[in-house]
């Protein structure tokens, strides 16, 4: 029997397969231990960053606020750090749950990531956007000695530990911590065997973050666009006139230009359905809010008018009854109930509608600024494609198109929304504070109704009883015009000083007393050949039409003057029987008559001669009641003897008159100067 001889691998071989094995094993207990550091790393500076965020907010932030600095901007420094921090809390409980999950917890944590990466985006791109804002408040507070005294004590008070500088110790922290994402999950993925499923999640991870990290940049690159395009420039002629040089005329034109074959269809327009309907929705809100902003300062101007007058403010001068309670209402609704309503409608509506008309005009300079790129990037896209390249500035201006229109594109769906809800609220305050208006009016009137006499009685019934005081107090006034009009009170004849005298009697002897007319109210010329007359004055007609053929301007001798008044200031004067023509003999010797017929040659026998002695009397136009032992009272008709047209400082307001034997002052303005007319008897109607 043969016997099987085997042959052992020889001992270096042996040693050598040992060692390689040996190097293998600790190769993959260093990358394992470096793997858990990473991740410990991760967990404890979350933590930490955590901690840093709640004392920045709960500490430095709150003590700030108590101070109530006036200039210090809090909400420009932190901008959106509270969402920050509700985010990253989130993420750092789970975190720490992934402790528990041995060889799941670095798949857990590339989950984490990809779950968190949206949120993340949204919160960070706004702060990091901001944070170039926040940094030049605080190199301004710097500056401020008194602020930055108060920061710095702030700082000391709250987090002595941190040894901070100024507030940018803080404000930096989530700007590096979400560009360290990538770099811890890279420190992971190193020590991560490529084999192992862990690996392509933690590399999707990775990816994901530098993605967030990418579009951060991209927003914030967009932002600054927009803040350099949307700001309303207030430009004076000169300032236009000094921006204009060679360069700007000639991209002008090409605008123009393009602009103008747009129009005429010759080249074609570049179409973005999406871009188009969000304009025009932004466009409709922006119509909107301009109206209901003009709508609104129309209202409140209507309002100041309608709190002007003040009923209230008048002596009445009566006792209690209805009168003084509508007084009492009136005093409160303008003291109270709406100076209240103001304040309401411009703290709610006013205020925050000035606001919202405020917020739309950086899109509306960003709307306008994106025509504009839009027409550039056109014409470069048309010159890139004949000559195949185009030039570094050509480039960026087509970069800064794009960049504007995304932003728009991004922004605009949530800035309409937000616009429409905040229209809405507005309407619905202005809405609701009319209600509230109302319904405090109708609360007050009824108080004040329940203490009227007939504030019980049934509608229908009061409404009766309405109707019929209000019949017989017309019937009352109808009365009491027909008697005015038609029957004048006994007559006071009051004399006629010479000049007047001659004046009518020249009239009647060139035209006759027919022909007499009487102006019942001032009349001011305004055309050539047109007089002016004061009330009282007596014209004759000379031709009732003037040389137009209008029949209503008359003609007319003033006594010297002529030209012509309207017809309808003239009423026929009718002379009264005292005032009919008397015949005077020629022995009459007085000096009056002697003035009168100074014409007559002395040696020529006297003629007989008509006179007139034509008459005024002064009527009371309006009852008054004297407030003073220097006033005297008077009825509505009642005749007067005006004795002085002023009182004692030369004032005509007031003039001094007698009636019945009693002497005072009287306003002016209720004094009425008609001619004498037969007595007919006259009475107030009862």
């Amino acid at each position: 029997m043969a016997s099987i001889h085997t042959e052992e691998p020889p001992a270096e071989d042996t040693a050598d397969s040992d060692a390689h094995i040996y190097e293998e094993v600790m190769l993959c207990e260093r990358m394992e231990h470096s793997q858990r550091l990473a991740v410990e790393e991760l967990i404890t500076t979350e933590a930490s960053y955590v901690h840093n965020l709640q004392l920045c907010l709960s500490d430095i932030r709150a003590h700030l606020q108590k101070k109530q600095l006036p200039g210090l901007d809090l909400e420009g420094l932190f901008s959106n750090i509270d969402d920050i921090l509700h985010v990253s809390r989130r993420f750092l409980r789970a975190l720490q749950d992934t402790a528990t999950q041995e060889h799941e917890q670095l798949l857990s944590i590339s989950t984490l990531f990809q779950e968190f990466k949206e949120e993340m985006e949204m919160v960070y791109k706004i702060y990091c956007a901001s944070y170039e804002h926040a940094l030049l408040l605080v190199e301004s507070y710097r500056k401020d000695p008194r602020l930055q005294e108060e920061i710095m004590e702030t700082l000391t008070a709250t987090v002595p530990h941190t040894s901070a500088s100024d507030l940018s110790f803080f404000l930096v922290m989530p700007v590096q911590r979400v560009t360290k994402y990538p770099l811890l999950l890279g420190k992971i993925l190193e020590n991560t065997p490529a084999s192992t499923s862990t690996h392509a999640a933690l590399a999707a991870a990775v990816r994901a973050m530098t993605q967030v990290n990418a579009n951060i940049n991209e927003y914030k690159r967009r932002r600054e666009v927009a803040t350099k395009y949307n700001k309303a420039e207030q430009l004076t002629l000169r300032d236009r006139f000094a921006r204009l040089n060679t360069h700007s005329i000639a991209k002008k034109t090409t605008r123009l230009s393009r602009l103008l074959m747009h129009e005429a269809g010759i080249v074609a327009k570049t179409e973005d359905k999406e871009y188009d309907d969000l304009e025009e929705k932004f466009q409709s809100v922006a119509s909107s809010v301009a109206a209901l902003k003009e709508n609104v300062a129309s209202y409140l101007q209507h309002l100041e008018a309608f709190l002007l007058p003040t009923p209230h403010k008048c002596e009445l001068q009566m006792e209690q009854g209805p009168a003084q309670q509508y007084r009492r209402f009136a005093e409160h609704l303008h003291r109270a109930v709406f100076p209240e309503f103001r304040r309401r409608l411009d703290r709610l509506v006013w205020q925050p509608l000035c606001s919202l008309a405020e917020m739309l005009v950086g899109p509306q300079q960003l709307v306008k600024k994106r025509l504009d790129k839009l027409l550039d990037y056109e014409e470069i896209q048309e010159r890139k494609s004949e000559m195949g390249s185009v030039t570094y500035d050509e480039e960026a201006a087509m970069n800064t198109y794009l960049a504007i229109n995304a932003l728009l594109v991004a922004e605009l769906p949530r800035f309409n929304q937000v616009a429409v809800q905040l229209l809405g609220q507005l309407l619905g305050s202005f809405s609701v504070l009319q209600q509230d208006l109302a319904a405090e009016i109708l609360h007050e009137a009824k108080k004040e109704l329940e203490q009227m006499p007939h504030g019980h009685m049934l509608l229908p019934a009061f409404w009766r009883m309405v109707e019929d005081t209000l019949q017989q107090a017309g019937v009352q006034l109808r009365t009491f015009i027909q008697a005015f009009e038609t029957v004048t009170p006994s007559p006071v004849p009051q004399p006629l000083n010479p000049a007047e005298e001659r004046k009518v009697h020249s009239l009647v002897s060139k035209h006759g007393p027919d022909k007499l007319y009487q102006v019942t109210s001032n009349i001011s010329g305004s055309k050539d050949m047109d007089l002016t007359l004061q009330r009282g004055q007596i014209v004759a007609l000379l031709q009732s039409v003037d040389t137009k053929g209008n029949r209503s301007r008359w003609l007319v001798d003033a006594g010297g003057p002529r030209g012509f008044v309207p017809a309808a200031k003239l009423q026929p004067y009718c002379l009264g029987p005292s005032q009919q023509p008397r015949t005077q003999m020629p022995a009459l010797e007085s000096g009056t008559e002697r003035r009168r017929h100074s014409y007559v040659s002395p040696e020529a026998p006297k003629p007989q001669v008509a006179t007139f002695t034509p008459a005024f009397q002064v009527v009371a136009g309006f009852s008054f009641a004297a407030r003073s032992p220097q006033e005297l009272s008077l009825q509505a008709g009642q005749p007067v003897v005006v004795l002085e047209p002023h009182d004692k400082k030369g004032s005509t307001e007031w003039s001094l008159v007698e009636v019945n034997g009693q002497r005072g002052y009287v306003p002016s303005s209720y004094l009425l100067t008609v001619p004498v007319q037969e007595p007919a008897g006259w009475s107030l109607p009862v």
